[in-house]
């Protein structure tokens, strides 16, 4: 038996996965049907605890090969945790990924209840424990503070393109999701992912035909060096910045940031293309988002939420940059916007 107890006083009693133990977290939901393992290993995700929405998890195993990244989530809450899942790739369960990575999870619980409460008042905290606490005080009271440098690789590791090489991208590493790489790789570019603190000196003197600015997770405006760095670099060459990335360049260009009610999380976030008036559906995974009307002079807003008008994409016409809130690499997820990639390439050739 174990507890899922809101930070608004909340409980619901469940059944344990994963180690046994107490957790405390940010306690967000996504709405993926397919995806779970792709969620347990994004970085974006560390210090929540997550809700999926969808009633049962697990049923076509674990598979390393689609591992995002390193696990970074604190918690994990399902409604049904499939024990026998039936896929031929399935390597182990859910259950056993779960233990292996340490982390604490319950099953069996309202997960369309939890995700009410957390839409009517917003994200909140909550804790998976044994036991029900006495007092929720530190419960109330978590934060996630500068939670980039946790999830951020430790030096710079290069992925070779993929048949001939056409252009040297660098990646700088906030929480990068690995299908960032394998999209650039497949375009024939050679990607040197370097740690979220390398300097824009150090980049440049790397001389790289254009530099991606990965997805990540926390507050945007705990990161002032990253900030710092994204705007010496903006203008000097080809810019590309998705979800944390594309909030950290706003910020560099004087733009705000807020936070989101519950966030968007999931595959099927509806975003207009403010040119052409048409509208994709996207993978998100972001609580926070640039404020539309902070926007400075030479920015133009091309994306918009198509459910809450939130930004979902900034162009810097004149710095040679764009940047998107969604995730054009999604997977598992809608593929609609993956010809960014190639906007970026074209980018790098002079051509956009």
């Amino acid at each position: 038996m174990a507890y899922l107890v809101l930070s608004n006083g909340a409980c619901f009693e469940g059944e344990r996965i994963g180690v046994k133990g107490d957790v405390t977290g940010e306690l967000v939901f996504t709405t993926g049907m397919v995806g779970y393992i792709e969620t347990l290993t994004d970085p974006s995700y560390a210090g929540q605890i997550v809700v999926q929405t969808f009633p049962l998890i697990g049923n076509y195993g674990m598979i390393e090969a689609d591992f995002e990244g390193e696990t970074a989530v604190k918690g994990y809450v399902v409604r049904e945790c499939c024990d026998a899942p039936s896929n031929f790739r399935s390597q182990y369960t859910l259950d056993q990924f779960l233990k292996e990575k340490g982390i604490c999870g319950i099953c069996g619980v309202d997960t369309r209840e939890i995700t009410r409460i957390i839409r009517q008042e917003g994200t909140m905290n909550a804790v998976i424990c044994e036991a029900l606490p006495a007092d929720l005080t530190n419960v109330q009271e978590y934060r996630i503070k500068e939670i980039v440098k946790e999830v951020s690789c430790r030096e710079k590791k290069i992925y070779p393109a993929e048949n001939e090489k056409k252009y040297a991208v660098v990646l700088i590493d906030y929480g990068a999701k690995r299908n960032i790489i394998r999209s650039l790789c497949k375009r024939g570019c050679e990607v040197c992912v370097v740690p979220y603190d390398t300097s824009a000196e150090e980049i440049l003197a790397m001389a790289p035909d254009g530099v991606m600015l990965s997805n990540g997770p926390g507050d945007p405006t705990d990161n002032a060096y990253s900030i710092a760095q994204i705007r010496k670099l903006m203008g000097k060459l080809p810019i590309f910045g998705i979800c944390l990335g594309h909030q950290l360049t706003a910020l560099a260009m004087g733009a705000k940031t807020e936070k989101l009610k519950y966030g968007h999380r999931g595959a099927n976030q509806p975003v207009r293309d403010l040119k052409s008036g048409r509208t994709y559906i996207t993978s998100q995974n972001h609580g926070y988002a640039v404020v539309n009307e902070s926007l400075p002079e030479g920015a133009s807003l091309i994306y918009q939420n198509a459910n809450d008008g939130s930004c979902e994409g900034v162009e810097y016409k004149e710095k040679n940059c764009f940047t998107v809130q969604f995730h054009p690499e999604a997977c598992g997820g809608p593929l609609d916007t993956g010809f960014l990639f190639d906007r970026f390439i074209q980018m790098m050739g002079g051509k956009a």
